[in-house]
């Protein structure tokens, strides 16, 4: 595949256009925000660096470089492996939603207008209940280079927690996408370690996230999923 079709597919499908419903999940920053401890652009992009660096946002990285690379070295009992590992790598239920319902959405939209025998083999195989990473993975290992995958990813999860503070918040949308070139170098720090690290020495160091998702599941208003 040449660059610019590389390139092209992975503006599609990791644009906030591309029908995941990425746009209904905040990560716990709904609560977060009621709570007080994200109020402005500062504690907004700490938080999301925080998620980037030593959440969801590292673990996701690392299951898609695995999953890109079980389906190079054609290797179908690894990739079941990062499935499962993958379904059970989230700190919450919520959080597990989300990946898990991004993924399905991801299959189903993917498959439909870049049908290939790996996507269907993969949905057909899990029913669909694949996380959105190792959905992602298997997708791009069908011509898309890992690290130019593994860098769109994060900013478009980075991308989408801005949103959802920008919303919460709420901030202007310049304090948004200031936030966005402040996480610059923690995304790439992210990349490089996602590329570099075994998957069996990843593990996440991000615990206020996760008991936000949790306190989340009852909040009395929300507007987000997650």
């Amino acid at each position: 595949m040449t660059t610019d079709a590389a390139l092209y597919r992975l503006m599609t499908w990791l644009s906030p256009a591309y029908p995941l419903g990425a746009y209904s999940y905040s990560h716990g920053i709904e609560y977060a925000v009621e709570d007080g401890l994200v109020r402005d652009r500062a504690t907004l992009q700490d938080w999301i660096g925080r998620a980037v660096r030593h959440g969801a946002g590292l673990t996701d990285a690392a299951l898609l470089a695995a999953a890109w690379n079980a389906v190079h070295e054609k290797h179908a009992a690894r990739l079941d492996d990062i499935v499962e590992l993958a379904a059970a790598w989230r700190g919450s239920a919520e959080t597990a939603l989300e990946s898990r319902a991004q993924g399905a959405a991801f299959l189903s939209v993917t498959r439909a207008a870049w049908p290939h025998p790996a996507l269907d083999e993969l949905s057909l195989r899990w029913r669909g209940e694949v996380s959105l990473p190792v959905a992602v993975g298997v997708a791009a290992a069908q011509g898309v280079g890992l690290a130019p995958t593994l860098t769109a990813y994060l900013h478009a999860f980075a991308g989408n927690l801005v949103s959802a503070g920008v919303r919460l918040i709420p901030l202007g949308q310049s304090d948004g996408q200031r936030a966005i070139a402040a996480l610059e170098e923690t995304i790439a720090a992210t990349v490089r370690a996602a590329l570099e690290t075994p998957l069996d020495e990843i593990g996440t160091a991000a615990a206020t996230i996760d008991w936000c998702s949790m306190r989340h599941e009852t909040q009395y208003t929300r507007l987000f999923r997650s």
